[in-house]
């Protein structure tokens, strides 16, 4: 099977049987009963029995849908879907993941992840009585019991918002910028934050998050921008103030230069 390219994150749990899953540019990778598999920005993808096999192109479906021989057991038996992100913010938080998380079921059937997963797979066979909220609940929860997943016996993580959670001096910096994004912040106060060097800090900071703690500032607080401007609650001196910037022009300047457009007229594409 060919899936396309999906704007937005999706997952497969597999319930039986073993696959090939293969992303668009790399290498296949074996699936198996119990391995759960997040995909943050889904690219084009193949499943197949094998790597190479030819493949159909197929969509995915809200019913349950059996591709190939109709006869007999199934190779292959999967659960999936996807998760709707605000789309005004999405690529910040796109950019801050992996591109594959594959947790195995030797690693994630033993952990909470693995009862979330059999929980999910048990409701989605019911009808009971508010069975779509139990199931958007328990796939809130699952994504997030992802993301800070750590394969067993590594402290690594691709460069990340979560790679960088993982590192407690890391975490006590993104945590202190998280938490009043109005501070004047500098790299130098950063670094104290977190009790390290300035340069090692910066050094370490861009290898776990992916990119440099200032440069994460300015993402983090156009981001609160763009949400209170698709709102339209705020004035833009309010915004301006409650994300660190002394004025509403200079949070107009530094948003067109970020954004591309000034942000009267963001607000009023979002509308």
């Amino acid at each position: 099977m060919r899936y396309q390219a999906h704007d937005a994150p999706g997952f497969t749990i597999v319930l039986a049987g073993l696959a090939w899953l293969t992303l668009e540019g790399e290498a296949p990778i074996q699936i198996g009963e119990g391995d759960f598999i997040l995909l943050p920005t889904t690219p084009a993808l193949t499943l197949g029995s094998r790597p190479g096999v030819e493949c159909i192109p197929v969509a995915p479906s809200n019913e349950a849908v059996r591709h190939g021989d109709q006869e007999g057991d199934a190779d292959f038996v999967a659960l999936g879907g996807s998760f709707a992100i605000d789309r005004i913010n999405a690529p910040l938080l796109l950019q801050l993941l992996p591109r594959l998380i594959h947790i195995p079921a030797s690693q994630g059937r033993s952990t909470r992840l693995g009862r979330f997963i059999d929980l999910l797979s048990e409701e989605c066979v019911t009808d009971f009585p508010g069975r779509e909220l139990i199931i958007e609940r328990l796939l809130e929860a699952l994504l997030v019991e992802a993301l800070r997943w750590r394969r067993n016996g590594t402290s690594t993580m691709p460069p990340g918002l979560f790679g960088g959670l993982q590192e407690p001096a890391i975490a006590r910096a993104l945590h202190a910028m998280h938490g009043d994004v109005r501070v004047n912040w500098t790299v130098a106060r950063l670094a104290g934050v977190a009790g390290m060097s300035r340069s090692s800090f910066s050094a370490r900071f861009g290898e776990l998050v992916g990119c440099a703690p200032i440069e994460y500032l300015a993402r983090w607080r156009m981001a609160i921008a763009k949400a209170a401007l698709a709102r339209g609650m705020k004035s833009l001196d309010r915004i301006a103030d409650e994300i660190g910037y002394e004025s509403a022009s200079a949070f107009s300047t530094a948003f067109r230069k970020r954004i591309g457009l000034p942000p009267g007229q963001f607000a009023r594409g979002v509308a």
